[in-house]
């Protein structure tokens, strides 16, 4: 079992917890991710190592309460235990050899894209940071993105906080003044897929973290598939991180899709439960 050493609510809608997983921890690096199972009936959900304390022997995880699973994950409490927590699982980003990076974080993505960003500084790159929210009580992570950024631009959809803008309107700004090695991009589909269009304009090569269904994580079912410059590729074990360049966003927006009518239907099931 793994207990829950730390649980804080980092905004409405997303909470951080510090979980008690010394083997995972031992080999964990940024970009990759683990598998939990709240109980033993849960359903097995993947979420992005956001950050790791090897001698405490500590795995840090971030989460956006979005369906059933994080539903019951976020009723737990300091103490309590999951039932799995299996990882690091997947590719860890590449981040040696790079002079400047651009990083672009959207909403809960900006928890995946802190530690890439943490470990693109410790590499000796020149980090720029751009951070997108829809307003200003969604924020997270501004001090610790800071912390490792050259520059760090937070845009707001209503200006509330930091420009108002979206984070393609920053990073062309950046594009325009400075010359990138490579831009990273983790949030939306959406976002992601319109920072690809910007960055293909200026030549910059771009990684994009690809976050789809799954189910095993270790490539044996099939259900984190792309479609990765016309080949079939699987997020969990050949990813997550692509170029974004050649992903076929519009399909995974659209598989992204498949289970959203039956997730909204287990949520309702869950909250008749609590008030019950």
């Amino acid at each position: 079992m793994y207990r829950i050493i730390k649980k804080e609510a980092l905004n409405p809608t997303v909470s951080k917890m510090v979980i008690e997983a010394p083997l995972v921890a031992r080999k964990a690096q940024a970009g990759q991710f683990i598998i939990l199972r709240v109980d033993d009936r849960g359903e097995r959900i993947p979420l992005t190592i956001a950050d790791y304390d090897r001698e405490a022997g500590t795995v840090t995880i971030i989460y956006q309460i979005v369906g059933a699973t994080t539903m019951r994950l976020d009723q737990l409490q300091e103490g309590d235990q999951l039932a799995d927590f299996v990882g690091p699982l997947g590719r860890p980003t590449e981040v040696e050899g790079k002079k400047r990076v651009a990083v672009v974080g959207g909403g809960v993505g900006c928890a995946i894209a802190l530690p890439v960003a943490k470990a693109l500084h410790a590499a000796g790159a020149i980090v720029d940071t751009v951070a997108g929210f829809r307003s200003r009580d969604l924020v997270i992570l501004e001090q610790e993105f800071r912390a490792v950024s050259a520059e760090y631009r937070l845009m707001t959809d209503d200006g509330s906080a930091g420009e108002k803008g979206l984070v393609t309107d920053a990073l062309r700004t950046l594009l325009e003044q400075n010359s990138y090695d490579e831009v990273i991009a983790i949030g939306p589909l959406v976002m992601m897929k319109f920072v690809c269009l910007l960055t293909k304009e200026y030549g910059v090569k771009t990684i994009v973290s690809m976050n789809p269904i799954m189910i095993d994580g270790t490539g044996m079912c099939g259900g984190c598939r792309l479609t990765v410059g016309g080949e079939t590729k699987f997020a969990c074990v050949d990813g997550p991180d692509f170029d974004g360049h050649l992903v076929d966003f519009d399909q995974a927006i659209e598989r992204g899709r498949i289970y959203h009518a039956y997730e909204q239907e287990r949520c309702n099931l869950l909250k008749k439960e609590v008030r019950e």
